[in-house]
């Protein structure tokens, strides 16, 4: 499992969770609004703002008449290849990175030279023919696993792996829209990153802007990917369950709380709990006044607190001081320390 840059951001452990904001094709094929989406990607604190290309005339089988309306649908939230290196450009400006999910070959040669990385949607990923197609491009892939049993990951892996593309991060993803929150199975990152020894992370279609891509992010997610659009009344397929910008910066807001709160792994006593510990830890004290070549008894110590005191030995050594002789005469509250004992 090794890390790689997208851009000029590295994605794997100890770095932040890379999010990708999905504007998908929530434009509804109008330029300004891409550019909006952008806007609100970038204020909201999103790494990346992703949309897709297609072409309806390669994603479908022929259709009858009565399908008519679907194509036409989805022919008008086409992005022009020509919007491809402007959208580029204006996310550079705009400090966000430009995404897309090719859904063929030729919108993935279109968008090549534009993206730092290849989204590549769940249904995609048994299109065995597409992937190896993706591997002369040279740049990494993000892989959403919805709607996929585990050996079809795992024969996508190998397909990836015939065609040297070694730097990918396996998404878990519910493809359904929305997805319900209690079959989002965000246990699944840890499944994905330790059974194929590969960067995971989470593609979160459910309603809630939160507990997901959190519950991901605790689990090691190293991308969170989450559908947002302009306005969640906007007619078109994916507005309905997109979050929000306001959700999305609350999302985005999270995440990296919830970064700061895992925080490190080391178990050590921090500078912010040095004022608690010097006055509220305890140690070992005298409980009377106690002279000089005094051999201590139960009666003579206790653990206590120091409150303005210095604090005496740790409480892990009072059975050794038991038996002790003291080196001076002791005050009652004095703190213990080896000094005042004699070896």
């Amino acid at each position: 499992m090794e890390t790689f840059d997208i851009g000029d951001r590295p994605i794997g452990p100890g770095h932040e969770t890379f999010v990708i904001a999905e504007a998908g094709s929530n434009h509804n094929g109008d330029f300004e609004t891409a550019k909006s989406l952008v806007d609100a990607a970038a204020d909201a604190g999103a790494d990346a703002v992703k949309f897709q290309t297609f072409r309806v005339d390669s994603m479908y089988a022929e259709q009858d008449e009565e399908s008519d309306d679907l194509l036409e649908q989805f022919e008008s939230l086409e992005m022009p290849y020509d919007w491809i290196p402007i959208l580029a450009d204006y996310c550079r400006e705009s400090g966000v990175q430009f995404l897309s999910t090719p859904f063929d070959e030729q919108s993935a040669a279109e968008l090549a030279e534009h993206v730092p990385a290849f989204k590549i949607a769940s249904m995609s990923m048994s299109n065995l023919p597409f992937l190896r197609s993706l591997g002369e491009f040279d740049v990494p892939l993000v892989l959403s696993t919805g709607g996929h049993e585990f050996t079809d990951i795992a024969t996508a892996v190998e397909t990836l792996d015939d065609a040297n593309v070694s730097e990918y991060v396996l998404l878990q993803c519910v493809a359904a829209y929305p997805a319900p929150l209690d079959r989002s199975n965000v246990r699944v990152v840890e499944t994905l990153r330790e059974e194929f020894d590969c960067l995971a992370g989470l593609s979160d279609h459910t309603l809630d802007p939160t507990t997901a891509p959190t519950v991901a992010v605790s689990l090691g997610a190293t991308i969170v990917e989450k559908h947002f659009t302009l306005d969640n009344s906007m007619e078109g397929p994916d507005h309905s369950f997109a979050l929000e910008p306001d959700e999305l910066e609350a999302m985005v807001d999270a995440i990296r709380k919830t970064e700061q709160a895992l925080g490190s792994p080391e178990k050590r006593v921090l500078d912010v709990e040095q004022d608690v510990v010097s006055v509220a830890k305890r140690g070992i004290h005298v409980v009377r006044d106690v002279p000089a070549d005094t051999t201590l008894d139960t009666t003579d110590i206790a653990v206590r607190r120091p409150g303005q005191r210095e604090r005496g030995l740790d409480p892990s050594f009072y059975d050794d001081v038991i038996g002790r002789t003291t080196a001076t005469a002791l005050d009652a509250g004095e703190p213990l320390t080896w000094e005042k004992l004699r070896d």
